[in-house]
């Protein structure tokens, strides 16, 4: 049963910008594994990320460091959750997430369906 959707649109030359003004940001936003990808890769998962808080009807419980993003050997997006994060989901019954990412023409967009065992 679905229990959740989000989805999150990022601009990212504006993303850019913003990184470049303040590097900070990625440590605060993303993991050690992600911090190496390039720009438009980082924008579709923060975008993937904001989805993922809008599936779960909000922040409580989650950090951004926690949430990663990582492919399958087939390439699909994934999300790895650690601590706090996955104990979020885990509580509100999320048994499943599914993700979609795709950047094109300066935008990067996620697509995120949370379900549940009814």
């Amino acid at each position: 049963m679905i229990v959740g959707i989000g989805v999150d649109l990022v601009d990212i030359p504006r993303f850019e910008r913003t990184i470049e003004r303040t590097p900070r940001l990625l440590e605060r936003l993303f993991s050690p594994a992600e911090r190496t990808l390039a720009p438009r890769s980082l924008a579709a998962r923060y975008a993937a990320k904001e989805a993922l808080i809008k599936a779960l009807g909000g922040s409580d419980g989650v950090h951004w460091t926690e949430i990663e993003i990582t492919p399958e050997a087939s390439g699909r997006p994934w999300f790895t959750l650690t601590g706090s994060t996955a104990d979020a989901v885990a509580d509100k019954g999320i048994t499943s997430l599914h993700l979609s990412m795709s950047h094109d023409a300066g935008l990067a967009t996620a697509y995120v369906i949370a379900e549940a065992t009814p």
